[in-house]
């Protein structure tokens, strides 16, 4: 069910909305060579802003969006709307100044964001320091399935829940749920959160019912293994709905195009201005310390299962067990010169000829070894989803710490969570974060980089 409006939430998209088109208009008279005298240009300019916000959910910004979800939105809109008042100035018959037109969208676009960004941040200090704008919550489930949520709302009061009470359903489940459908009524409570590994079929339904014929907002905790299996969406064949299990975004060929360009640019610059002078000098270092060749190549599998030759700086001796066993942590087999390069990830570098060559992405799941591949894949559940798309130099999970040796069976679990959720939840603009988080845990060391 979608989250409801509460309290005054309901006046902000509007306002919002014309604050926004205030800002375009205003800026529409000073900043071009429109013909403004005509109501023509206006209201086509602000209709076309309205339908790409609209198609776009522009304005659908919640209290638990994330930041990057509103900038990713906004690079869209501003593109689209560019675009858009692009076409519209030369189908004029009189000139229209390209520089202008751009100085215009790109300044609209800065104002709104600021605008938008004030008043995201305004009601998340607003809910910390005069507890308004909150939404009332109740938990459902025994104690280890909805911790992590009891927690979140504990520690993030700016995100405006405040938690009324916890209903542990370890024991007496049927007498606690009475009991917390009748708390929800009387009390007034606005939303209830539900753990659906606690609850049966039957027990499922008596919520969904009392939440729809009492106009409540009812939402779900999944535990882990329906976050891993449970992302659906509809399609429609004429008129018969079809779910998929999961939406992919880089199956969108624009998607593909955006970010095969983007690895392209990004690869040639490490190239030229990093590995054309850093190779020449790991060559002599390397093989000074110890025998063998520069690069270590190591068949690894990417997209669709297929294997590929992933390129690294060779940090270890020689040995048999290369592409057997993980680097543990002071492992012999890994050379002085090999100790700094992994600590520093300088080892990986070489991996951009992978790009290049289309065997890779620069933000993408991170690859394994062959042989780890297949054990992971009899024994970790979904595994195998994170071959979908192109592997990648960083990844999702490596900026949340699970990088490196795979210790239990826990590390790989949430690489695998993190990698589905990157699948799920792509832009460019969460490859370029994760580009500077990877960077800055690089230049602050990490525990796990050996």
């Amino acid at each position: 069910m979608k989250t409801k409006t509460g309290r005054y939430s309901g006046y902000i998209r509007p306002f919002s909305f014309l604050i926004d088109l205030m800002v375009i208009n205003i800026l529409l008279v000073y900043l071009t060579d429109f013909p403004v005298n005509k109501v023509f240009y206006s209201v086509f300019i602000s209709a076309a802003w309205f339908i790409i916000a609209a198609s776009l959910g522009f304005y659908e910004v919640y209290r638990y969006t994330k930041v990057i979800s509103i900038l990713n939105c906004a690079m869209k809109q501003g593109i689209l709307f560019t675009l858009f008042c692009l076409a519209l100035a030369f189908s004029d018959s009189e000139d229209s100044s390209f520089k202008k037109i751009i100085l215009f969208t790109s300044t609209s676009l800065f104002i709104i964001l600021i605008i938008k960004l004030f008043i995201y941040f305004f009601l998340k200090k607003y809910r910390v320091l005069f507890g308004g704008n909150f939404r009332t919550v109740v938990l459902l489930g025994n104690n280890k399935s909805i911790n992590p949520l009891q927690l979140f709302f504990t520690e993030n009061p700016d995100y405006g829940y405040k938690l009324e009470k916890v209903f542990d359903l370890g024991h007496d489940k049927k007498n606690h749920l009475s009991e917390s459908l009748a708390f929800v009524l009387e009390h007034k409570i606005d939303e209830i959160y539900c753990s659906m590994g606690d609850l049966t079929q039957k027990q499922i339904n008596d919520i969904v019912y009392f939440a729809d014929n009492n106009l409540k907002t009812l939402k779900f905790i999944p535990d882990e293994k329906q976050i891993l299996s449970r992302n659906f969406t509809f399609e429609y064949y004429d008129y018969i709905p079809v779910i998929s299990l999961r939406n992919i975004l880089l199956d969108d060929t624009l998607n593909k195009v955006v970010k095969r360009v983007f690895d392209l640019l990004f690869s040639v610059i490490i190239i030229l201005g990093v590995l054309s002078w850093l190779i020449p000098i790991l060559a002599i270092v390397i093989k000074w310390e110890s025998k063998g060749p520069l690069f270590f190549v190591q068949k690894r599998n990417g997209l669709n299962y297929k294997e590929f030759n992933c390129y690294k700086f060779r940090s270890m001796e020689l040995n048999d067990q290369a592409d057997l066993e993980q680097v543990s942590k002071n492992d012999i087999r890994v050379t002085k010169t090999g100790r700094f390069i992994r600590k520093t990830s300088i080892d990986e570098l070489p991996q951009f000829f992978n790009v290049l060559l289309g065997q890779m992405s620069v933000v993408g799941p991170r690859p394994h070894m062959v042989s780890h591949a297949k054990m992971y894949a009899l024994k970790i559940d979904k595994f195998m989803v994170r071959h979908f798309i192109k592997p990648g130099i960083t990844g999702l999970a490596q900026t949340k710490g699970f990088r490196g040796e795979v210790e239990t069976d826990v590390d790989i679990i949430n690489r695998v969570k993190f990698d589905i959720f990157y699948m799920e939840n792509w832009s460019i603009l969460l490859d370029i974060k994760i580009i500077f988080i990877t960077v800055y845990n690089t230049l602050k060391g990490e525990e796990k980089a050996y």
